[in-house]
C-alpha cells in the first residue's frame, strides 16, 4: 500500500478539525462568538495550507512536487483543486465575518451556524479533489445537507421553514437524477473513476444507454448550480433563507455545483462533447436571458441577486458549452469559466455583505426603502455601487475582465455555436446593466422614505467583521479589475492539467 501524502490532505484535515473545534467550543463555552473565531482561524490555517501547496516548489520542507494522486486517482490535488479549493475557503472566511454582526439577534444557534458553514466548506474541498463519483457525491451532499439545514436557520420564521423544505425537495430530486445517471455509467464501463470513465467510454457497448447517463448527470448538476430551467428554486430559498446562508448559497453550494460539472464533463466525459456541449449551450442562453429579464421586475433586492446568479450562472457556462458542442480546443473555455468563477465569487459576496447591512439597518430589503441610501450612509452607497457595477462588468472593476474572458473565449470558438453563443451574451449584458443600475438609481438619486427617520439610520454602524469583509471583497473587486492578469493566472493555472489529457 502506498504511503498516504499528508501535506496533499492538509488543507482537508485542517477543515475537518476545525469542525469538530467548532462544535466543542460551542458545547464548552457559553460565549458564542468564539465559535466564530475557532471557524475563521481553522479556515485561515487551511488556506496557508492551501497555499504551502501552490507555491510547493520553493519551499525547502516539500518532499513532492507536481500534481498529487491518491487512493487510485480517486483523490488528486492539482492546480485546479488549489485554486477551488481556496476560493471556497475564502468564500466560507468572508461568509463567517459578515454573519458575526447579523446573528446577534439570535445567540441560541450562532455555534450550529459556523458548524454547518464549515462543514459545507469542507465538503466543497473535498469535491475539488474528487475523481470519482462516489467520493464527489459524498462530498457534495456534505456541502448540500449543510445548506438544507442553514436555509431555515431562523426557525420562527415560515418563509426560512419554506426556504429549507423547498431546497430540500429540489435537492433530493437532483441527487436522484444524478444518481441514475451514475448508475448507468457505472453498469456500462465498470468504473467510479473519471480516468478510467473516459478511457472506457470509446468501447461501450451501448452508447446510446451512455449517453443518457450523461445527460441525466448534466441534470443533477444543473439544479446544484440553478441553470435554467432547474432554477426554479433559487428566488424563493435565497429570499427566505437568512441573508448570510444565501450569499453561502450564491457563491460556495453553486460554486461546488460548478466544480462537479466541470470535472464530470472535462474528466469523466470528453468523448461525448457532441451530447453534452449542445445542451450546456442551450442552458447558457436560457440562463442569461431568463435570468435577466426576470430580475428586471424584481423589488426584493435579494430575489434580484437570485436571478442575477441565475444569469451569473449563464454567463459562466457559455464559454463552455460553446466549445464543446463544435469540438474546439477546451482548455481556454475551462481556464475562462474557473476565472469568471473567481471574480463573481468575489463581487457577490461583497455586494451581500452590504445589503445585509442595509437590510438589517432600514428593516427591509425592498428596493423602495433603500431610497436615499446615499443621504444617510455614503459609504455604504459607494461600496454598493462600487459591487454592483462590478456585477455589470463596468471598468475598472474586477466584472468587466470576468465578461472579457468569457467573450474572448467564446469567440476564440470560431464556429456559430461560439458566435451566437457571444451576441446573446452581449445583448444580455445590456439587459442586466438596466436592474443593477435601478439598484444604483434608488440609493443615490431617490429620496428616503417619509416614514425613516435619517438620525436614526446615520447613528447606526456597520460592525467590525462586517466592515472588513466589504473592505476585503472591495480591495479585491478592485485589485483584480486593474491587475487582471492575476485572476487570469489562477485560470491558467487551474487549466494546466488538460494538457496531459490531450483537451
Amino acid at each position: 500500500m502506498d504511503a498516504i501524502d499528508y501535506h496533499a490532505l492538509l488543507p482537508e484535515i485542517i477543515l475537518a478539525v476545525t469542525v469538530l473545534a467548532t462544535l466543542l467550543v460551542d458545547l464548552f463555552t457559553s460565549r458564542k462568538s468564539f465559535a466564530a473565531i475557532t471557524a475563521m482561524i481553522g479556515m485561515f490555517a487551511s488556506f496557508v495550507a492551501i497555499l504551502t501547496l501552490a507555491f510547493c516548489d520553493n519551499l525547502t520542507f516539500c518532499t513532492s512536487t507536481g500534481d498529487r494522486v491518491l487512493f487510485g486517482g480517486s483523490f488528486v490535488v492539482d492546480g485546479y483543486a488549489i485554486v477551488l479549493q481556496g476560493l471556497f475557503i475564502f468564500a466560507g472566511f468572508i461568509v463567517v465575518l459578515m454573519s458575526v454582526g447579523y446573528l446577534e439577534t439570535d445567540r441560541y444557534y450562532e455555534g450550529e451556524f459556523y458548524f454547518l458553514i464549515v462543514s459545507a466548506v469542507l465538503g466543497a474541498a473535498v469535491m475539488a479533489s474528487s475523481r470519482d463519483f462516489i467520493s464527489m457525491i459524498v462530498a457534495l451532499e456534505i456541502v448540500s445537507g449543510s445548506g438544507f439545514l442553514l436555509a431555515g436557520w431562523r426557525k420562527g420564521d415560515a418563509r426560512s421553514n419554506e426556504a429549507s423544505l423547498k431546497f430540500f425537495i429540489i435537492g433530493v430530486l437532483a441527487l436522484a437524477l444524478l444518481l441514475f445517471g451514475v448508475s448507468l455509467i457505472y453498469g456500462l464501463t465498470g468504473t467510479q473513476v473519471f480516468s478510467e470513465i473516459a478511457a472506457a467510454s470509446s468501447s461501450v457497448e451501448d452508447i446510446a444507454l451512455f449517453n443518457l447517463g450523461a445527460i441525466f448527470v448534466l441534470l443533477g448538476f444543473g439544479f446544484k448550480v440553478s441553470a435554467v430551467p432547474f432554477h426554479f428554486w433559487t428566488p424563493d430559498v435565497y429570499e427566505g433563507s437568512p441573508p448570510p446562508v444565501t450569499a453561502w448559497l450564491s457563491v460556495g453550494s453553486k460554486g461546488a455545483g460548478f466544480v462537479g460539472l466541470l470535472s464530470v464533463c472535462y474528466l469523466a466525459l470528453p468523448s461525448v462533447t457532441e451530447i453534452w456541449g449542445p445542451v450546456l449551450w442551450l442552458v447558457a442562453a436560457l440562463s442569461m436571458t431568463i435570468g435577466n429579464i426576470v430580475a428586471i421586475k424584481q423589488t426584493n433586492v435579494i430575489r434580484l441577486l437570485g436571478y442575477s446568479s441565475i444569469a451569473q450562472a449563464g454567463f459562466m457556462l457559455a464559454p463552455f458549452g460553446a466549445a464543446a458542442a463544435t469540438g474546439a480546443d477546451l482548455s481556454q473555455t475551462f481556464s475562462a469559466t474557473v476565472t469568471y468563477l473567481v471574480i463573481y465569487a468575489v463581487m457577490n459576496l461583497g455586494a451581500f455583505a452590504v445589503v445585509i447591512i442595509v437590510g438589517t439597518r432600514v428593516g427591509s430589503y425592498e428596493l423602495e426603502r433603500w431610497s436615499g441610501l446615499n443621504t444617510w450612509a455614503p459609504g455604504l452607497a459607494l461600496s454598493l455601487a462600487a459591487f454592483f457595477m462590478s456585477l455589470a462588468g463596468i471598468p475598472p472593476l474586477a466584472g468587466w475582465f470576468a465578461k472579457f474572458v468569457m467573450f474572448s473565449a467564446t469567440i476564440g470558438v470560431g464556429s456559430w455555436w461560439g458566435y451566437s453563443i457571444a451576441i446573446v451574451a452581449a445583448l444580455n449584458a445590456v439587459i442586466a446593466l438596466v436592474y443593477y443600475l435601478k439598484v444604483l438609481k434608488s440609493a443615490f438619486f431617490d429620496t428616503v422614505p417619509a416614514d425613516l427617520d435619517v438620525a436614526t439610520l446615520e447613528a447606526g454602524t456597520v460592525p467590525g467583521p462586517t466592515s472588513f469583509a466589504i473592505g476585503l471583497t472591495a480591495a479585491a473587486v478592485l485589485v483584480l479589475g486593474i491587475f487582471p492578469g492575476l485572476a487570469a493566472n489562477l485560470g491558467d493555472f487551474s487549466s494546466d492539467f488538460l494538457a496531459t489529457l490531450g483537451l
